[in-house]
């Protein structure tokens, strides 16, 4: 097993600080002489390394292949589904689409995957605030980064919008590129959300509250007339 890919390859940056920084503070206090804030600050280090060890990990996903379906690009909880008219730089037109909104908590695996076979038609950076990623607002004030994805099924989009903690999208494809399902092309450190927009003539398969697993979960399949899901909780006994 090759150990460097068990975390994103940004992830072993931070690893890293973490670790300096533990050594650091170990040190000042032994030389200071708190003897029992060094035992404390020891078991303190060891959270906040393999905290960051599992913020960054990069699990095995596998992914549906068959035409039409629609990939999730992101593990988290959907929060909105809903009809709303494409910022006008994606160049979908004036009728709606329907827009999937998944929240990213701190505890989610944060790498970002393709949702569609394509190539990537436009990938559009806006610099913006940090507001909670579960709200409205902040697909439109938040940081964020869109892709406008060309299909065999028409244009879609996502788009990465960093969080209330998140202070970094990165985006590692480029206009023109082709990808492939699954595939990996990012990540959003720390909080964050990821919008989907998808024609109204595609019905969404999953509802509000679900959770979704990036690479795996279905969100729509452009060759179904199946009709838009809909869920309730169902209590345990």
């Amino acid at each position: 097993m090759n150990i460097t890919k068990l975390i994103h390859p940004e992830g072993w940056r931070f690893v890293g600080i973490f670790a300096i920084a533990s050594i650091s503070v170990r040190l000042i206090l032994k030389v200071i002489g708190w003897v029992g804030a060094v035992q404390a600050w020891d078991f303190i280090s060891i959270i906040l390394i393999a905290w960051c060890v599992y913020f960054f990990r990069n699990p095995k996903r596998l992914t549906p292949l068959r035409e039409g379906l629609l990939i999730s690009p992101a593990d988290g909880k959907v929060v909105m589904v809903k009809d709303i008219v494409p910022p006008a730089e994606f160049e979908l037109g004036s009728e709606p689409y329907t827009r999937i909104s998944v929240f990213l908590n701190v505890f989610d695996v944060h790498i970002n995957r393709i949702p569609m076979d394509g190539t990537v038609k436009k990938v559009i950076y806006h610099p913006g605030r940090f507001f909670n990623a579960s709200l409205d607002k902040a697909s439109e004030h938040n940081e964020r980064n869109s892709i406008i994805l060309e299909t065999s099924f028409g244009n879609i989009a996502f788009v990465q919008i960093a969080g209330l903690i998140a202070r970094r999208i990165r985006c590692d494809v480029d206009p023109g590129d082709t990808v492939i399902a699954g595939s990996q092309y990012g990540l959003i450190r720390f909080g964050s959300r990821m919008d989907i927009f998808i024609p109204k003539t595609t019905n969404p398969l999953v509802c509000v509250g679900q959770r979704m697993i990036a690479g795996e979960t279905i969100l729509a399949d452009f060759k179904s007339d199946e009709l838009p899901r809909q869920g309730h909780i169902v209590e345990t006994l």
